[in-house]
């Protein structure tokens, strides 16, 4: 029987990179494909190959993610390359299964809501996937290795490639489908972005006060969070102080602001968002120790 931590740790992750796929390849279909979005991209690429050689998209980006794959492989690692295989072959069967399925039908004729809504599920779908750890291989791939290699930042090439395949859609695509494209991008991006941090955002707390050892046995044994303390020195009488940091989540800040206040009603409060973090207690289970004047 597979316990939670193992569920979790093992089974969930390629759940998300399965279900992120089936996403995107849904996205594709019903929204990006029926409207002529130009897109940059593997999927942006198969576009060209579809308009000027008729090989179906499904087939190409399938061989061509193979084919990054082996590069990712023998560049990159085999790490790598195990974290990427299942992802590299679920789009473009899942995509062939939305082909097949759907045929020929549109969910809406309006370009403006494929363009919002395509970009939102591949921006969440891209996210989900990302988050398991697994790339989404492709396109994504390149920028990988030249970032190995001249250390250019992923982001600058994935923006450059994208540039040289809108240029190359705009051959055969109007305007409006350029634009729209661009809009597409920005929207995917930011959802990616938010998917990527969903869930994971705390909150870092730092608490200036001369009763600082009160205040972290209270935050231990109330809120049941580690704190670390920091010893500082104020910048106007130069008085040695302490400051109590501590990373709690959202719904515990009240609560360690009322108790702070409650023990010392001067300390001085400093409430921060963090976007992610890692460690016992929140990234990995919690450990318990006993202190040493517990031992006594």
């Amino acid at each position: 029987m597979i316990q939670k931590s193992e569920f979790k740790q093992k089974v969930f992750p390629f759940l998300c990179i399965i279900f992120g796929n089936i996403i995107y390849a849904l996205s594709i279909k019903l929204f990006v494909l029926p409207s002529g979005i130009a897109l940059g991209g593997t999927t942006g690429i198969a576009l060209i190959i579809e308009y000027f050689l008729h090989i179906p998209i499904s087939a190409f980006v399938l061989v061509f993610n193979l084919a990054m794959l082996c590069l990712g492989y023998f560049v990159l690692g085999k790490a790598f390359a195990v974290t990427t295989i299942l992802s590299s072959i679920c789009y473009p069967l899942f995509l062939e299964i939305c082909n097949r399925i759907f045929g020929d039908y549109a969910l809406t004729d309006d370009v403006l809501l494929c363009t919002v809504l395509g970009g939102i599920g591949i921006g969440i779908a891209l996210g989900l996937v990302i988050r398991s750890g697994a790339s989404t291989g492709g396109m994504d791939i390149p920028p990988l290795i030249l970032n190995k290699f001249f250390h250019i930042p992923v982001s600058t090439t994935l923006y450059a490639m994208d540039f040289i395949v809108v240029v190359f859609l705009a051959m055969f695509k109007s305007m409006d489908a350029i634009l729209y494209g661009i809009i597409f991008t920005f929207i995917y991006t930011f959802f990616l972005d938010k998917t990527l941090v969903m869930g994971k955002s705390r909150t870092e707390i730092k608490i200036v006060t001369r009763r600082a050892n009160e205040i972290t046995d209270a935050i231990l044994t109330q809120i049941d969070r580690g704190v670390t303390l920091l010893h500082a020195e104020t910048g106007y009488k130069h008085y040695e102080t302490e400051v109590v940091m501590s990373i709690v989540s959202n719904r515990e800040i009240a609560k360690v602001e009322r108790l702070a206040h409650s023990i010392d009603p001067k300390c001085f409060v400093i409430i921060s968002r963090v976007t992610e973090v890692r460690g016992r207690g929140f990234s990995s289970a919690r450990k318990y120790k006993k202190r040493p004047e517990d031992m006594q």
